[in-house]
């Protein structure tokens, strides 16, 4: 008889676990990245009151009699399936599509969240504005005006210094490509024969020096008289002050060589290579690329008294492609440059933050250089995480040791910049799972009734 007493408690109490988990859930319906908790049940023990008896030759096997004593909770699982993702445009705001968690810092202890909701602190370090969790990656470092990630280091906090200067940038290199006209246009009255072969096709482009000063490249491509596929390019850094900038060009050298080259041209319209006016000759293969230099007005001296000189170099594309390249086809001239690397002095004014969690800065002067790369980690079993309060979890001695690494790498998801990952929870589920414990929890209390019924019957015997 007391044994369904306590059997019914355990019934209630544990029913009362699982109601608290449910009203946990459905607290945190509109919390971000919160992942559900779902309560199991399992049966306590059973009291043996015969056990099992074989098969005989004469009779047949007998079952045990077991009567049990009650249930308790096997586990509380939290679930760790994807969120819907909400659009809230705000660049620091990020969504984990897939598997992998944050890494946040507070001290010298780490913390692992799927929330997203990011900022920018004071000091440009990039934070979780409501406790100031550190968000854990790798800073850029500039190696030889290169920013390289080196993503097998120790991750670091991420900084974001909006407003940051950067230095200018002489331009090393100037990509051109397109077409010069391989047809000989119309005689214009008045005019000769020669006076257009002669005719020059003229490009200007903006270059920039240590000063970040600007220079006007101008290249004027003029048909060589008597040629079929040969074109007289000419390059003038500042034209209305040639004779100070004294503009040279050469393959692999610019001393003692003349500002003009010879571009050559095969039969299918295609680049064959460049000459300078030393004789110099570009490869027979790949790259075809003349090197310019001019004198920096401004600067000073060298040691030996001579202007400072500025050396970059004009590429012209690859021999016999046709892709970014300059080319000699009929039809309308177009050849231009279209990029150079040099920029002026500019601020950090905005950032953007792609998939791969790479955060790009975008400065004044129209540079993008990488900042950053947020780090993810993934675990064996991310069910036994310890949650951590305030979105957080830690690494328990069952979830296994953290795989510290950038997204899409050993099953991580991908990032979505300005978009947060809502909670799991799912109503129409818990409203049911509540009615469902709501019945259990008032049976159980119907077992406890029904036995002190049984009870007060027994004690009623003696009157």
């Amino acid at each position: 008889m007391m044994r369904s007493l306590y059997s019914g408690v355990s019934g209630m109490q544990n029913h009362q676990t699982r109601m608290d988990v449910l009203g946990n859930n459905i607290a945190n319906v509109n919390t971000t990245g919160f992942k559900r908790g779902r309560v199991n049940f399992q049966d306590l023990l059973s009291q043996q009151m015969s056990g099992a008896a074989r098969p005989t030759d004469e009779l047949g096997g007998v079952n045990p009699k077991e009567v049990g004593l009650g249930m308790n909770v096997a586990s509380i699982d939290t679930i760790h399936t994807q969120g819907s993702l909400q659009t809230t445009g705000i660049q620091t705001d990020i969504a984990i599509q897939g598997n992998g968690f944050f890494v946040m810092k507070s001290g010298e202890k780490t913390y692992f969240t799927r929330a997203g909701t990011f900022g920018v602190d004071s000091e440009g370090t990039l934070v979780n504005p409501a406790n100031g969790m550190r968000v854990q990656g790798w800073q850029a470092q500039d190696v030889d005006g290169q920013f390289i990630l080196n993503t097998s280091a120790q991750t670091e906090d991420l900084s974001i210094p909006v407003g940051q200067k950067i230095s200018a940038r002489a331009t090393t290199s100037v990509n051109y490509a397109c077409n010069l006209d391989k047809r000989l246009p119309e005689i214009p009255e008045g005019a000769s024969r020669a006076d257009v072969i002669n005719s020059t096709w003229a490009t200007s482009f903006k270059i920039y020096d240590d000063f970040g000063e600007e220079h006007q490249l101008e290249v004027s491509f003029t048909r060589v008289p008597g040629t079929q596929n040969q074109w007289q390019a000419t390059a003038l850094v500042d034209p209305q002050n040639a004779d100070a900038t004294a503009t040279r060009v050469g393959v692999g050298t610019t001393d003692g060589t003349a500002n003009t080259f010879i571009v050559n041209f095969d039969n299918f319209g295609k680049l064959a290579g460049i000459q300078d006016s030393a004789g110099n000759a570009s490869a027979a293969a790949g790259q075809v690329v003349i090197q310019a230099s001019f004198n920096v007005t401004g600067a000073n001296a060298d040691e030996t008294g001579a202007p400072r000189r500025q050396t970059f170099n004009i590429n012209l594309g690859e021999i016999g492609s046709t892709v970014n390249t300059v080319t000699q086809f009929a039809e309308r001239s177009s050849t231009k440059a279209y990029e150079q690397d040099g920029y002026t002095m500019g601020y950090l004014e905005n950032f953007k933050i792609d998939q791969s969690g790479t955060i790009t800065g975008v400065y004044s002067n129209g540079a993008n250089r990488t900042l950053g790369q947020i780090a993810l980690a993934g675990f064996a079993n991310q069910g036994g995480l310890e949650k951590a309060g305030e979105n957080t979890y830690m690494q328990s001695n069952n979830s296994g040791v953290a795989n510290v690494s950038v997204s899409g790498v050993a099953g991580k998801g991908k990032l979505i910049a300005g978009a947060l990952e809502m909670s799991n929870v799912d109503l129409t589920e818990q409203f049911t799972d509540l009615i469902v414990t709501q019945r259990g929890f008032q049976a159980s209390s119907k077992t406890i009734q029904t036995s002190d019924t049984l009870l007060d019957t027994v004690l009623n015997l003696k009157r």
